[in-house]
């Protein structure tokens, strides 16, 4: 493919994080419910992360559902629900062939029950996979998160095993629900929305934001080598100047 001769294996993005927008849209441009438009963004799903994995890319994070989702038509909600299941029950083998760990971040234990359970299988059945990890954030908010965080940190300050003046980013860092891998150096969101709605907003500080007016259902890997060809071309500066760089 003449798109991945073009991309520089030796500057990949460890991480990509991806906003998938645009499937309610999707299916009502074609005259369908919402949730058609899910379905058929589970096909994008699957595409890039074959596209991930052919790259080499180590860590690849979707937001699947946020917190604010939640106050959707709960006809919505449910159908989405019952589509993660079966998703789930699905793409665990083939996660598995192809050496992916699945993973989740987010207020899990508020999700359906059985909606838990299952994500808790698929994530224990590939936990030892040593290929791309794919990350769902699901009823996931960055507010939340990082409330959590603090709080977690002023629990220990008040039980003594941490002062405050010993808190620092990397202690924050580490009790985000990301702790375990590194920050996002590409943010891709579809849809033509130009916001990050309350996703990583502490670990996208120093991202390369990529905006497409393509609709999640109809995004493809070779519109995420087109993402990372573009990150490519981008001078990452975290605060210098070119010339420090060079």
């Amino acid at each position: 493919m003449v798109l991945l001769q073009q991309i520089d294996r030796d500057k990949l993005p460890e991480h990509v994080a991806i906003i998938m927008d645009g499937n309610g849209r999707w299916a009502k441009e074609k005259g369908n419910m919402r949730i058609f438009g899910h379905k058929n963004g589970v096909s994008a799903v699957r595409d890039v992360v074959e596209g991930a994995v052919e790259l080499g890319i180590k860590y690849l994070t979707l937001y699947a559902f946020s917190t604010e989702n939640w106050n959707r038509p709960k006809l919505e909600v449910s159908a989405l629900m019952e589509l993660m299941v079966s998703t789930m029950s699905s793409e665990t083998r083939k996660l598995m062939d192809n050496g992916i760990r699945l993973n989740a971040i987010g207020d899990l234990t508020s999700l359906p029950q059985k909606v838990y359970k299952k994500l808790q299988v698929s994530m224990a059945e590939t936990s030892n996979n040593k290929g791309l990890t794919l990350t769902l954030a699901l009823s996931y908010s960055s507010r939340w998160e990082i409330t959590n965080a603090v709080r977690q940190l002023v629990q220990k300050v008040e039980h003594g095993e941490l002062k405050s003046e010993e808190i620092n980013e990397q202690l924050v860092s580490a009790n985000l629900n990301t702790a375990e891998m590194p920050d996002p150096e590409l943010m891709i969101r579809t849809g033509g929305e130009f916001r990050i709605s309350n996703y990583l907003l502490w670990q996208l500080a120093y991202a390369e934001l990529y905006f497409t007016p393509k609709l999640w259902p109809d995004f493809r890997k070779e519109d995420l080598f087109h993402a990372v060809i573009d990150y490519q071309k981008r001078e990452r500066r975290f605060g210098m100047i070119s010339e420090q760089l060079n």
